[in-house]
């Protein structure tokens, strides 16, 4: 396992991305037509959801997520 301080610091990291994230998807909000946010917002519920879910470990919910994301993804790529 390793040492607090390093765990300290992936914790940092991790929150500092979120961050960026949500600073990245609300600069693009504007430029997404109404289809595109309504798909947008269907993936990131089911993702949310799934990380919600407290009785499945962290690798079930991406293995699930993964599954469905390509679902959209292909759909984007045919569209």
């Amino acid at each position: 396992m390793p040492p607090r301080a390093a765990v300290s610091e992936f914790d940092r990291q991790i929150v500092a991305t979120h961050r960026r994230f949500v600073k990245a998807m609300d600069a693009r909000l504007d430029s997404m037509t109404v289809e595109t946010k309504e798909r947008y917002f269907a993936v990131l519920s089911l993702f949310v959801a799934k990380l919600e879910a407290s009785e499945k470990n962290l690798r079930e919910v991406m293995q699930e997520m993964m599954t469905d994301a390509m679902t959209f993804v292909l759909h984007e790529m045919q569209g």
